[in-house]
Protein backbone atom coordinates (compact mmCIF):
# COMPACT_ATOMS: atom_id res chain seq x y z
CA UNK A 1 0.00 0.00 0.00
CA UNK A 2 1.38 3.35 -0.87
CA UNK A 3 2.60 5.57 2.05
CA UNK A 4 -0.28 8.22 2.36
CA UNK A 5 1.97 10.80 4.30
CA UNK A 6 4.83 9.82 1.60
CA UNK A 7 2.81 11.00 -1.37
CA UNK A 8 1.91 13.93 -0.15
CA UNK A 9 5.45 14.79 1.30
CA UNK A 10 6.70 14.08 -2.38
CA UNK A 11 3.60 16.70 -4.13
CA UNK A 12 4.34 19.51 -1.16
CA UNK A 13 7.81 19.36 -2.10
CA UNK A 14 7.07 19.69 -6.46
CA UNK A 15 4.89 22.37 -5.35
CA UNK A 16 7.40 24.16 -3.09
CA UNK A 17 10.94 23.41 -5.36
CA UNK A 18 9.40 22.69 -8.85
CA UNK A 19 9.55 19.24 -10.97
CA UNK A 20 12.15 16.77 -9.60
CA UNK A 21 14.02 17.04 -13.19
CA UNK A 22 14.52 21.04 -12.45
CA UNK A 23 16.28 20.73 -8.97
CA UNK A 24 19.88 20.62 -8.95
CA UNK A 25 19.59 18.93 -5.57
CA UNK A 26 18.19 15.79 -3.83
CA UNK A 27 15.77 15.37 -1.68
CA UNK A 28 15.63 11.86 0.90
CA UNK A 29 12.61 10.92 2.74
CA UNK A 30 12.20 9.09 5.94
CA UNK A 31 11.88 5.75 4.31
CA UNK A 32 14.85 5.83 2.45
CA UNK A 33 13.75 6.94 -1.03
CA UNK A 34 15.58 9.73 -2.82
CA UNK A 35 14.65 12.34 -5.92
CA UNK A 36 17.44 13.19 -7.80
CA UNK A 37 17.85 16.58 -9.09
CA UNK A 38 18.56 16.60 -12.21
CA UNK A 39 19.22 13.17 -12.85
CA UNK A 40 22.29 13.77 -11.48
CA UNK A 41 24.00 11.04 -8.60
CA UNK A 42 26.25 13.49 -6.98
CA UNK A 43 24.41 16.60 -5.97
CA UNK A 44 25.64 19.49 -4.01
CA UNK A 45 23.26 19.05 -1.24
CA UNK A 46 20.64 16.72 -0.12
CA UNK A 47 17.54 17.93 1.92
CA UNK A 48 16.38 15.36 4.17
CA UNK A 49 12.76 15.01 5.54
CA UNK A 50 13.73 13.04 8.41
CA UNK A 51 9.50 13.00 9.85
CA UNK A 52 6.79 12.18 8.24
CA UNK A 53 5.04 15.39 9.48
CA UNK A 54 8.10 17.52 9.42
CA UNK A 55 6.62 19.46 6.61
CA UNK A 56 3.62 20.23 8.07
CA UNK A 57 5.38 21.51 11.29
CA UNK A 58 8.02 23.41 8.59
CA UNK A 59 5.40 25.37 6.53
CA UNK A 60 1.65 25.28 8.58
CA UNK A 61 2.43 28.63 8.44
CA UNK A 62 5.03 29.27 6.08
CA UNK A 63 7.94 31.27 7.36
CA UNK A 64 11.63 32.43 7.70
CA UNK A 65 11.58 30.93 11.57
CA UNK A 66 9.23 27.69 11.12
CA UNK A 67 11.74 26.67 8.42
CA UNK A 68 14.90 27.10 10.49
CA UNK A 69 13.00 25.88 13.42
CA UNK A 70 12.35 22.41 11.66
CA UNK A 71 16.14 22.24 10.79
CA UNK A 72 16.49 23.25 14.31
CA UNK A 73 14.50 20.17 15.82
CA UNK A 74 15.82 17.73 13.32
CA UNK A 75 12.38 17.22 11.39
CA UNK A 76 14.26 18.67 8.25
CA UNK A 77 18.61 18.29 7.64
CA UNK A 78 20.96 19.45 4.99
CA UNK A 79 23.63 17.77 4.14
CA UNK A 80 26.18 18.64 1.86
CA UNK A 81 26.97 22.39 0.79
CA UNK A 82 24.41 24.08 2.87
CA UNK A 83 25.09 27.76 1.74
CA UNK A 84 23.65 26.69 -1.81
CA UNK A 85 20.49 26.08 -0.03
CA UNK A 86 19.82 29.10 2.19
CA UNK A 87 17.53 30.78 -1.05
CA UNK A 88 15.78 28.03 -0.64
CA UNK A 89 13.48 29.60 1.80
CA UNK A 90 12.83 32.42 -0.60
CA UNK A 91 11.71 30.17 -3.38
CA UNK A 92 9.46 28.62 -1.06
CA UNK A 93 7.71 31.92 -0.39
CA UNK A 94 7.93 32.78 -4.09
CA UNK A 95 6.26 29.48 -5.00
CA UNK A 96 3.53 29.66 -2.72
CA UNK A 97 2.68 33.41 -2.90
CA UNK A 98 -0.66 32.78 -5.15
CA UNK A 99 -3.36 31.78 -3.07
CA UNK A 100 -4.20 28.94 -5.62
CA UNK A 101 -0.79 27.74 -4.82
CA UNK A 102 -1.50 27.62 -1.00
CA UNK A 103 -4.89 26.45 -0.80
CA UNK A 104 -3.28 23.59 -2.64
CA UNK A 105 -0.36 23.69 0.00
CA UNK A 106 -2.35 23.72 3.19
CA UNK A 107 -4.11 20.51 2.04
CA UNK A 108 -1.36 18.73 1.23
CA UNK A 109 0.23 19.86 4.62
CA UNK A 110 -2.77 18.78 6.82
CA UNK A 111 -2.39 15.06 5.18
CA UNK A 112 0.22 14.97 7.18
CA UNK A 113 0.47 14.01 10.82
CA UNK A 114 0.85 16.67 13.23
CA UNK A 115 3.62 14.65 15.73
CA UNK A 116 4.84 16.49 18.84
CA UNK A 117 7.94 18.21 17.67
CA UNK A 118 5.50 21.32 17.14
CA UNK A 119 5.02 21.18 20.78
CA UNK A 120 8.88 20.92 21.34
CA UNK A 121 9.86 23.75 18.98
CA UNK A 122 7.12 26.01 20.63
CA UNK A 123 9.09 25.19 24.63
CA UNK A 124 12.64 25.77 23.06
CA UNK A 125 11.52 29.23 21.55
CA UNK A 126 9.94 29.96 24.59
CA UNK A 127 12.69 29.41 26.41
CA UNK A 128 15.68 31.47 24.35
CA UNK A 129 14.16 35.05 25.40
CA UNK A 130 16.18 38.04 26.61
CA UNK A 131 13.97 39.26 28.81
CA UNK A 132 13.55 41.04 32.36
CA UNK A 133 16.38 43.19 31.94
CA UNK A 134 15.46 46.22 31.54
CA UNK A 135 14.11 48.42 27.74
CA UNK A 136 15.83 47.29 24.20
CA UNK A 137 19.54 48.45 24.70
CA UNK A 138 19.20 49.84 28.14
CA UNK A 139 22.91 48.50 29.97
CA UNK A 140 21.70 45.34 31.99
CA UNK A 141 19.25 44.65 28.71
CA UNK A 142 22.53 44.86 26.40
CA UNK A 143 24.51 42.49 28.71
CA UNK A 144 21.88 40.04 29.04
CA UNK A 145 21.84 39.86 25.47
CA UNK A 146 25.92 39.70 25.03
CA UNK A 147 25.94 36.53 27.26
CA UNK A 148 23.18 35.12 25.73
CA UNK A 149 25.44 35.20 22.70
CA UNK A 150 29.09 34.93 24.07
CA UNK A 151 28.48 32.85 27.05
CA UNK A 152 28.02 29.53 25.51
CA UNK A 153 31.18 28.26 26.47
CA UNK A 154 34.73 29.21 25.44
CA UNK A 155 35.90 25.69 24.57
CA UNK A 156 32.91 25.63 22.20
CA UNK A 157 34.31 28.79 20.36
CA UNK A 158 37.58 27.72 20.36
CA UNK A 159 36.42 24.41 18.84
CA UNK A 160 36.67 26.86 15.29
CA UNK A 161 37.99 29.77 15.93
CA UNK A 162 41.68 30.54 15.22
CA UNK A 163 44.53 29.95 17.82
CA UNK A 164 43.95 33.68 19.17
CA UNK A 165 40.47 33.16 19.56
CA UNK A 166 39.29 36.06 16.56
CA UNK A 167 35.81 36.14 16.46
CA UNK A 168 35.41 38.72 13.65
CA UNK A 169 35.88 39.16 10.29
CA UNK A 170 39.91 38.11 9.46
CA UNK A 171 42.35 39.57 6.44
CA UNK A 172 43.16 36.80 4.04
CA UNK A 173 46.09 37.08 1.54
CA UNK A 174 44.67 34.54 -1.10
CA UNK A 175 41.80 32.67 0.43
CA UNK A 176 42.76 29.31 -1.21
CA UNK A 177 42.07 27.22 1.90
CA UNK A 178 40.15 29.50 3.88
CA UNK A 179 40.36 27.26 6.68
CA UNK A 180 44.52 26.22 6.76
CA UNK A 181 44.62 30.02 6.58
CA UNK A 182 42.51 31.17 9.21
CA UNK A 183 45.03 32.02 11.74
CA UNK A 184 47.97 34.00 9.81
CA UNK A 185 44.42 35.87 8.40
CA UNK A 186 43.45 36.58 11.66
CA UNK A 187 46.74 37.35 12.58
CA UNK A 188 46.80 39.90 9.46
CA UNK A 189 43.40 41.26 10.49
CA UNK A 190 44.84 42.40 14.17
CA UNK A 191 47.81 44.05 12.48
CA UNK A 192 45.99 45.97 9.97
CA UNK A 193 43.82 47.38 12.81
CA UNK A 194 46.82 48.63 14.54
CA UNK A 195 48.33 49.56 11.39
CA UNK A 196 45.32 51.91 10.22
CA UNK A 197 45.85 53.11 14.30
CA UNK A 198 49.79 53.96 13.78
CA UNK A 199 50.15 52.85 17.42
CA UNK A 200 53.24 53.81 18.90
CA UNK A 201 54.84 52.56 21.91
CA UNK A 202 53.43 54.17 25.05
CA UNK A 203 50.33 54.94 23.96
CA UNK A 204 46.98 53.69 25.59
CA UNK A 205 44.63 51.50 23.57
CA UNK A 206 41.49 51.30 24.59
CA UNK A 207 39.41 48.22 23.09
CA UNK A 208 35.38 48.46 23.08
CA UNK A 209 33.73 44.79 22.88
CA UNK A 210 37.43 43.23 23.06
CA UNK A 211 36.29 39.55 22.87
CA UNK A 212 38.86 37.30 24.49
CA UNK A 213 41.35 39.63 24.28
CA UNK A 214 42.95 38.83 21.44
CA UNK A 215 43.77 42.71 20.00
CA UNK A 216 45.08 44.17 23.23
CA UNK A 217 47.22 41.20 23.60
CA UNK A 218 48.62 41.49 19.71
CA UNK A 219 48.68 45.49 20.47
CA UNK A 220 50.50 45.22 23.82
CA UNK A 221 53.47 42.73 22.47
CA UNK A 222 53.71 43.96 19.16
CA UNK A 223 53.42 47.69 18.95
CA UNK A 224 54.58 48.49 23.06
CA UNK A 225 51.16 50.20 23.90
CA UNK A 226 49.20 49.54 27.34
CA UNK A 227 45.90 48.72 26.89
CA UNK A 228 42.72 48.50 28.14
CA UNK A 229 39.71 45.97 26.52
CA UNK A 230 35.74 46.08 27.61
CA UNK A 231 33.55 43.69 27.26
CA UNK A 232 29.78 42.48 29.12
CA UNK A 233 30.52 38.92 28.98
CA UNK A 234 32.07 37.09 32.18
CA UNK A 235 33.07 34.29 30.03
CA UNK A 236 35.83 35.94 27.36
CA UNK A 237 36.93 38.34 30.37
CA UNK A 238 37.58 35.29 32.38
CA UNK A 239 39.32 33.47 29.72
CA UNK A 240 41.41 36.88 28.56
CA UNK A 241 42.37 37.55 31.80
CA UNK A 242 43.96 34.44 31.82
CA UNK A 243 45.60 34.23 28.41
CA UNK A 244 46.89 37.71 29.24
CA UNK A 245 48.75 36.39 32.78
CA UNK A 246 50.39 33.44 31.12
CA UNK A 247 51.33 35.97 28.53
CA UNK A 248 53.17 37.96 30.95
CA UNK A 249 51.27 40.93 29.89
CA UNK A 250 49.31 42.05 32.91
CA UNK A 251 51.13 44.59 33.42
CA UNK A 252 50.29 46.59 30.86
CA UNK A 253 47.44 44.93 29.50
CA UNK A 254 44.34 43.99 31.66
CA UNK A 255 40.43 43.56 30.78
CA UNK A 256 37.21 44.57 32.38
CA UNK A 257 33.58 43.70 32.47
CA UNK A 258 32.47 47.20 31.70
CA UNK A 259 29.62 48.76 29.37
CA UNK A 260 30.67 51.21 26.30
CA UNK A 261 28.87 53.88 28.59
CA UNK A 262 30.74 53.84 31.43
CA UNK A 263 33.89 55.00 30.55
CA UNK A 264 34.03 58.18 32.53
CA UNK A 265 37.29 58.51 34.90
CA UNK A 266 39.45 57.04 33.09
CA UNK A 267 42.06 58.87 31.10
CA UNK A 268 41.63 60.00 28.06
CA UNK A 269 43.46 56.95 25.40
CA UNK A 270 45.51 57.81 22.34
CA UNK A 271 43.72 55.29 20.27
CA UNK A 272 40.41 53.74 20.56
CA UNK A 273 39.03 49.81 18.29
CA UNK A 274 35.88 48.67 18.45
CA UNK A 275 35.24 45.34 16.09
CA UNK A 276 32.19 43.72 15.43
CA UNK A 277 30.83 45.85 18.02
CA UNK A 278 28.73 48.21 16.79
CA UNK A 279 26.33 45.77 15.58
CA UNK A 280 24.97 45.33 18.65
CA UNK A 281 24.29 48.86 20.33
CA UNK A 282 20.99 49.12 17.88
CA UNK A 283 20.78 52.08 15.67
CA UNK A 284 18.91 54.20 18.08
CA UNK A 285 22.16 54.05 20.60
CA UNK A 286 24.31 54.86 18.05
CA UNK A 287 24.70 58.29 19.37
CA UNK A 288 25.02 57.24 22.37
CA UNK A 289 27.92 55.05 21.49
CA UNK A 290 29.77 57.68 19.07
CA UNK A 291 29.47 60.08 21.52
CA UNK A 292 31.24 57.49 24.48
CA UNK A 293 34.14 56.71 22.15
CA UNK A 294 35.03 60.43 21.50
CA UNK A 295 34.49 61.67 24.77
CA UNK A 296 36.99 58.81 25.85
CA UNK A 297 39.54 59.64 22.74
CA UNK A 298 42.15 62.47 23.23
CA UNK A 299 42.36 65.26 20.87
CA UNK A 300 44.33 64.25 17.95
CA UNK A 301 43.36 60.42 18.28
CA UNK A 302 41.74 57.59 16.32
CA UNK A 303 39.00 55.28 16.32
CA UNK A 304 38.65 52.73 14.34
CA UNK A 305 35.08 51.23 14.06
CA UNK A 306 34.71 47.60 12.33
CA UNK A 307 31.29 46.75 11.98
CA UNK A 308 28.96 44.78 9.83
CA UNK A 309 26.19 47.06 8.43
CA UNK A 310 22.97 46.29 5.86
CA UNK A 311 23.08 47.03 2.47
CA UNK A 312 19.60 45.95 1.81
CA UNK A 313 18.50 48.52 4.66
CA UNK A 314 20.00 51.45 2.89
CA UNK A 315 17.93 50.86 -0.40
CA UNK A 316 14.20 52.20 -1.37
CA UNK A 317 11.71 49.60 0.71
CA UNK A 318 8.66 48.60 -1.25
CA UNK A 319 5.08 50.05 -0.34
CA UNK A 320 4.33 46.29 1.19
CA UNK A 321 7.92 44.98 2.79
CA UNK A 322 6.65 45.83 5.84
CA UNK A 323 4.19 43.66 5.85
CA UNK A 324 5.68 41.05 4.23
CA UNK A 325 8.63 41.14 6.38
CA UNK A 326 6.26 40.80 9.20
CA UNK A 327 4.17 38.14 7.68
CA UNK A 328 7.60 35.91 6.99
CA UNK A 329 9.47 36.91 9.97
CA UNK A 330 12.12 38.01 8.21
CA UNK A 331 15.38 37.78 10.63
CA UNK A 332 13.34 36.59 13.25
CA UNK A 333 15.90 33.35 13.31
CA UNK A 334 18.68 35.95 14.00
CA UNK A 335 16.94 37.47 16.85
CA UNK A 336 15.69 34.34 18.73
CA UNK A 337 18.37 32.08 18.53
CA UNK A 338 21.81 34.12 17.63
CA UNK A 339 22.17 37.83 18.12
CA UNK A 340 19.01 39.01 20.23
CA UNK A 341 18.32 42.63 20.24
CA UNK A 342 21.13 43.41 17.16
CA UNK A 343 19.64 45.27 14.35
CA UNK A 344 22.18 46.04 11.23
CA UNK A 345 22.02 49.72 10.15
CA UNK A 346 22.58 51.72 6.97
CA UNK A 347 26.19 52.41 6.87
CA UNK A 348 24.68 56.05 5.93
CA UNK A 349 23.59 55.93 9.97
CA UNK A 350 26.70 55.05 11.33
CA UNK A 351 28.46 57.54 9.31
CA UNK A 352 25.90 60.34 10.62
CA UNK A 353 25.87 59.20 14.02
CA UNK A 354 29.77 59.59 13.85
CA UNK A 355 30.23 62.95 12.50
CA UNK A 356 27.52 64.04 14.63
CA UNK A 357 29.31 63.27 17.38
CA UNK A 358 32.44 65.23 15.98
CA UNK A 359 34.59 62.48 14.61
CA UNK A 360 35.77 62.78 10.75
CA UNK A 361 35.55 60.20 8.48
CA UNK A 362 39.48 59.47 7.28
CA UNK A 363 39.13 55.98 5.36
CA UNK A 364 36.59 53.15 5.07
CA UNK A 365 37.38 49.79 3.37
CA UNK A 366 35.71 46.61 2.90
CA UNK A 367 36.12 43.40 3.50
CA UNK A 368 32.78 41.78 2.23
CA UNK A 369 34.87 38.58 0.74
CA UNK A 370 36.93 38.23 3.49
CA UNK A 371 33.99 37.72 5.72
CA UNK A 372 32.57 35.36 3.48
CA UNK A 373 35.93 33.55 3.76
CA UNK A 374 36.19 33.73 7.31
CA UNK A 375 32.69 32.14 7.42
CA UNK A 376 33.55 29.13 5.40
CA UNK A 377 36.47 28.85 7.40
CA UNK A 378 34.43 28.95 10.74
CA UNK A 379 32.02 26.37 9.22
CA UNK A 380 34.45 24.06 7.70
CA UNK A 381 35.99 23.90 11.64
CA UNK A 382 32.74 23.46 13.24
CA UNK A 383 31.55 20.60 11.24
CA UNK A 384 35.12 19.05 11.57
CA UNK A 385 34.33 19.00 15.30
CA UNK A 386 31.05 18.78 15.28
CA UNK A 387 31.06 15.95 17.44
CA UNK A 388 33.02 17.23 20.05
CA UNK A 389 30.83 20.49 19.91
CA UNK A 390 27.68 18.52 20.30
CA UNK A 391 29.14 17.30 23.58
CA UNK A 392 30.42 20.45 25.09
CA UNK A 393 26.62 22.44 24.01
CA UNK A 394 24.02 19.91 21.99
CA UNK A 395 22.82 19.08 19.11
CA UNK A 396 20.53 21.76 18.19
CA UNK A 397 22.61 24.79 19.29
CA UNK A 398 25.75 22.79 16.73
CA UNK A 399 22.79 23.49 14.21
CA UNK A 400 21.48 27.18 15.27
CA UNK A 401 25.25 27.98 14.64
CA UNK A 402 26.06 26.41 11.68
CA UNK A 403 22.75 28.05 10.18
CA UNK A 404 23.27 31.01 10.87
CA UNK A 405 26.77 31.07 9.78
CA UNK A 406 26.02 30.02 6.92
CA UNK A 407 23.52 32.21 5.73
CA UNK A 408 26.12 34.93 7.00
CA UNK A 409 28.34 33.59 4.40
CA UNK A 410 25.66 33.73 2.03
CA UNK A 411 24.26 37.45 2.95
CA UNK A 412 28.19 38.62 2.57
CA UNK A 413 28.59 36.61 -0.96
CA UNK A 414 25.54 37.93 -2.23
CA UNK A 415 26.42 41.56 -1.00
CA UNK A 416 22.76 41.89 1.07
CA UNK A 417 25.59 43.33 3.59
CA UNK A 418 28.86 44.26 4.49
CA UNK A 419 31.57 44.75 7.14
CA UNK A 420 33.51 47.84 7.13
CA UNK A 421 36.66 49.41 8.95
CA UNK A 422 36.32 53.40 9.34
CA UNK A 423 38.56 55.34 10.75
CA UNK A 424 37.62 58.15 12.27
CA UNK A 425 39.86 60.84 13.68
CA UNK A 426 39.31 63.83 16.42
CA UNK A 427 40.96 66.38 14.97
CA UNK A 428 43.15 68.61 17.47
CA UNK A 429 43.03 72.32 16.17
CA UNK A 430 42.10 71.22 12.68
CA UNK A 431 44.85 69.17 12.54
CA UNK A 432 44.29 64.98 12.31
CA UNK A 433 48.18 63.85 12.68
CA UNK A 434 47.22 61.51 9.53
CA UNK A 435 49.68 61.60 6.66
CA UNK A 436 48.69 63.45 3.34
CA UNK A 437 49.17 59.82 1.39
CA UNK A 438 47.16 56.62 2.54
CA UNK A 439 49.85 54.46 1.35
CA UNK A 440 52.80 56.64 1.43
CA UNK A 441 55.20 57.41 -1.71
CA UNK A 442 54.32 55.65 -4.94
CA UNK A 443 56.89 53.54 -6.49
CA UNK A 444 59.70 54.22 -9.05
CA UNK A 445 58.17 55.01 -12.23
CA UNK A 446 57.04 57.39 -14.69
CA UNK A 447 53.48 57.78 -13.88
CA UNK A 448 52.78 60.64 -16.42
Amino acid sequence: MTDSPLRAAREIVALIFGPVEGRHFAVRYWDGEVEWGGGSDAPPFTIVIARRGALRRMLLPPSELSIVEAILSGDVDIEGDAEQAIHLGDAVRERVGSPGAMARLVRLLLALPRGAARDDVAAHRAAHVVDGAGSLHEPARDQAAIRYHYDVGNDFYALWLDRAMVYSCAYFESGADPSAELDDAQFAKLELVCRKLRLRPGERLLDVGCGWGALVMHAVRHHGVSALGITLSEAQAELARRRIAEAGLADRCRVEIRDYRALAGEPPFDKVASIGMVEHVGAGKLPAYFNAVYGALKAGGLFLNHGIVSVDAARPAGRWDWLERRLWKRDAFIDQYVFPDGRLTPFASVITAAEAAGFETRDVESLREHYTLTLRAWLTRLMRHRDEAIRLTDERLVRTWRLYMTASAHGFASGHINVLQTLLAKPLDGVSGLPLRRFGALPPGDYR
